[in-house]
């Protein structure tokens, strides 16, 4: 199960770490680095979690579980998207602030196949599924492109972009422009949107307002 997603149940506290139940006779730490920033863990509770690693241990295997490792959102929309499960639709790249927002670049094999809205699903459904396993993370699906440019400009979702343009150099570096009432949405709360979608198509970006713009 190691890199796979497992339902588990909240048994007890050890400490900071909590003892999840798996079945009967197995059960998973997960640690306090592994925790979501303020999700509350009671008793009882079901939550989804990410298996980080599976060692052999005196009594059992030993298993350690995440909240926030990245691959839990990839995790669930395998589970959730049978497109992805099939190999139709692909996800590229994705990144996550965890508890907070979660971006993932998916692309369709199949021309006749529009990956977002098969990640989307019907009135939401199926992303609506996966913001429920993660306590209401939100999540931005992106049509991934070859082409950069459109690649930085869905990534910046939800805001509009006028232009991105290339900087030469040997960084991976643009400058997007966008309209003066889309630079708070661009950057986004401290920053967050613009540094998602740095670590989602691995360019710097240096965001500038319309009117602010010469050249």
């Amino acid at each position: 199960k190691e890199k796979d997603i497992i339902t588990g149940i909240v048994q007890r506290y050890v400490g900071n770490n909590i003892n999840v139940s798996l079945d009967d006779k197995t059960e998973a730490i997960l640690k306090e680095s592994e925790m979501v920033p303020g999700e509350v863990y009671n008793r009882g509770d079901r939550i989804k979690l990410y298996v980080t690693e599976v060692k052999k241990g005196s009594r059992g295997p030993k298993i350690t579980v995440s909240r926030t490792h990245p691959d839990l959102v990839k995790r669930l929309f395998e589970k959730e998207v049978t497109e992805i499960a099939d190999g139709t639709v692909e996800i590229k790249s994705s990144c996550r602030e965890a508890g907070s927002r979660s971006k993932i670049a998916v692309y369709s094999h199949d021309e006749n196949v529009d990956p977002v809205g098969a990640c989307v699903g019907v009135n939401g459904s199926r992303v609506n599924n996966v913001v429920e396993d993660l306590n209401g993370e939100k999540i931005d699906v992106i049509r991934w492109s070859e082409d950069i440019n459109e690649f930085i400009s869905a990534a910046l979702s939800p805001a509009k972009v006028v232009k991105v343009e290339l900087l030469p150099g040997e960084t991976k570096s643009c400058r997007v422009t966008v309209p003066d009432h889309q630079l708070s949405l661009a950057i986004g709360n401290k920053g967050q949107n613009v540094r998602l979608c740095a670590h989602l198509t691995g360019y710097n970006i240096d965001i500038r307002p319309e009117s602010g713009y010469y050249g």
